[in-house]
């Protein structure tokens, strides 16, 4: 999967004006539909399996899960707000693991809320087997959130570090998974430029 994503983004006009444009091969649609939708899934099983609060009906102030979530993939996308490892840098002694469950609990539905409109935004302007794109300025920052989040899921998956190898034995069975994770990483990149511009 070597090839350029879409037609390669253009930006047509200037400032709050500005569209983003593309040209996307039926493949590619389908590619990026399948992974995104894979992610809501994920999303809202977690977000719809939040146990329920006595005080969220009373206020109506949502709450999430109050722990981490098990999965690698989902605790890379929602990861903790504080980590043990960080104690040192931010100059604290510990932060026990109730004030990361309440953080959680409070932030988690809003974040969740966030990274489904931005993987919705991008499923609304994929065109279904394939052709132009265009976004606003707001719509493309969505699809580079959506992008990233896709790839924080296969990075996970993979166990993607510095030392990961650029291509995997055509036989492992995260062969193909690398690739898309390594078109990703370049989709992202040449809308990043473009948006720069």
């Amino acid at each position: 999967m070597t090839a350029r994503f879409l037609s390669g983004w253009k930006r047509r006009g200037s400032g709050d004006s500005a569209v983003y444009l593309a040209h996307c091969s039926a493949h590619e649609s389908d590619l990026l539909r399948s992974i995104v939708e894979s992610m809501c899934e994920l999303l809202t099983e977690r977000a719809e399996s939040a146990p329920s609060d006595e005080l969220t009906a009373i206020t109506g102030i949502r709450s999430g899960h109050s722990s981490a979530p098990q999965d690698a993939t989902l605790g890379r996308l929602l990861p903790d707000f504080h980590r043990p490892d960080q104690d040192e840098e931010i100059g604290c002694d510990a932060v026990n693991g109730d004030l990361n469950g309440a953080l959680r609990s409070i932030n988690e539905p809003v974040i969740i809320d966030e990274k489904l409109a931005a993987a919705h935004c991008l499923l609304d302007t994929v065109p279904v087997g394939g052709g132009e794109i265009a976004l606003t300025r707001a719509q493309a920052d969505q699809w580079l959130t959506a992008i990233n989040d896709v790839r924080l899921s296969l990075g996970a998956m993979l166990g993607i570090t510095e030392d990961a190898p650029d291509e995997l034995d055509p036989d492992h069975p995260y062969a193909a998974h690398l690739h898309v994770y390594r078109w990703l990483t370049e989709q992202q990149w040449i809308l990043v430029e473009e948006l720069m511009e």
